[in-house]
C-alpha cells in the first residue's frame, strides 16, 4: 500500500445521519490508559492528544467516545475536547449512554429520566451544544428485554434538540425493531469480528438491507474485549498477514471492513503507529479465498495479536 493511500477515504464512505463519513473512524476508549477504565498509571496526555490530531491529519472524521471512558487522571471526552475544538465541520462525534461510572469509577445503568443528566454531561465535556449520534448501549442483564422505555426517553431528547441522530448498541436484531418503531435509527453498534456468531452477522445483513451503518466494536480485539489483542493469532489469520506483509490487526479490520459498504469500524488505540496501520486498513483487499477462509473461522479463547 503507497503512502497515498493510507488515509481513511481509501476504505470509501457511508452516510451516518446527515453526515458522510469515512469507513474507517476512531475509537475514543483506550486513550485515557493502559486499560480501559483503569484507575492506575494513565497514558501521556501530550501524547493522546497528538494521536487524535493525527487521526483527523489521517482523515478520521467519525470518533466514537463516551464519557465513562475515564481513568485517574484522563477524560476521552476532554481529551478530545483539547485536542479538536473548535471542530472541523466535517466531524461526527459519536457517544453513549445507559452505564455510568460514578466518581469513584463504579459502574450503575441509569433509568430513562437520567438519560438527560448522561446526554448533558458528554455535552459539558464535549464542549458542544449537541450530540451527533448518541447510542442507548444496552446491558447485558436486558440483551433480551424491551428498551422502548429508554430509547423513547432518548428519542424526545432528540426531539428537544439536544441529539441529532439516534444509535444503538450491544443488540438484537428484534431490539432493532423495536427502537425503529419509535424514532430513526442510523447505526447499530455491536461486537463483531472473525469468528462473529451466525446471529451477528445476520444483524449485520439486516443493517446494511436497512440501509442503516453497522459499527463493529472489537473487531482487532475479538473475545480479548476490553483487554485487547492476546500475544498469539490463530494460524489462518497469520497466514494472511504473513501474505500481505501487514499485521494481523490490519487483516482482522480488512476483513471487518469487507463485509458490506455499510460497515463502519472504530478502532482505538493511545499508539500514533498503531493508528497509522489502523487507518491503513482501509486501504487492505483480501482476495475471495482468503475472505472465505477467515469467514470459516469459529470462536476459539482469546488468541489475539501477534503471531
Amino acid at each position: 500500500m503507497s503512502p497515498r493511500t493510507n488515509t481513511a477515504p481509501a476504505a470509501g464512505t457511508w452516510q451516518l445521519g446527515d453526515h458522510t463519513v469515512n469507513r474507517v473512524g476512531f475509537g475514543a476508549m483506550r486513550l485515557t490508559g493502559n486499560l480501559p477504565f483503569d484507575r492506575g498509571v494513565p497514558r501521556d496526555r501530550d501524547r493522546s492528544i497528538g494521536v487524535l490530531r493525527r487521526a483527523i491529519e489521517l482523515g478520521v472524521n467519525h470518533i466514537d467516545t463516551a464519557a465513562f471512558y475515564f481513568s485517574a487522571t484522563r477524560s476521552a471526552n476532554e481529551l478530545i475536547n483539547r485536542a479538536l475544538a473548535p471542530y472541523p465541520e466535517d466531524l461526527v462525534i459519536t457517544t453513549k449512554v445507559w452505564p455510568g461510572r460514578d466518581p469513584s469509577g463504579a459502574w450503575w445503568w441509569a433509568a430513562p429520566a437520567q438519560l438527560r443528566g448522561q446526554v448533558e454531561e458528554n455535552l459539558r465535556q464535549l464542549g458542544r451544544d449537541h450530540l451527533d449520534v448518541v447510542n442507548l448501549r444496552v446491558p447485558p442483564s436486558r440483551r433480551t428485554g424491551s428498551i422502548g422505555e429508554h430509547f423513547g426517553a432518548l428519542a424526545e431528547l432528540r426531539d428537544a434538540g439536544l441529539i441529532r441522530h439516534l444509535g444503538i448498541s450491544h443488540v438484537t436484531s428484534e431490539q432493532l425493531a423495536e427502537a425503529r418503531a419509535i424514532a430513526p435509527v442510523v447505526c447499530v453498534q455491536n461486537p463483531y469480528g472473525i469468528g462473529a456468531s451466525s446471529e451477528d452477522r445476520a444483524l449485520l445483513r439486516l443493517c446494511g438491507e436497512l440501509g442503516l451503518a453497522f459499527v463493529p466494536f472489537f473487531a482487532i480485539a475479538g473475545p480479548g474485549r476490553e483487554a485487547g489483542p492476546a500475544a498469539s493469532d490463530r494460524e489462518e489469520v497469520c497466514a494472511v498477514a504473513r501474505a500481505h506483509g501487514v499485521s494481523v490487526a490490519q487483516v482482522r479490520l480488512a476483513w471487518t471492513l469487507q463485509q458490506g459498504p455499510h460497515v463502519l469500524a472504530i478502532p482505538g488505540t493511545g499508539n500514533p503507529d498503531h493508528l497509522a496501520q489502523n487507518v491503513a486498513s482501509g486501504a487492505l483487499r483480501l482476495s475471495e479465498d482468503e475472505m472465505a477462509r477467515l469467514t470459516s473461522l469459529r470462536p476459539v479463547g482469546a488468541q489475539r495479536g501477534h503471531c
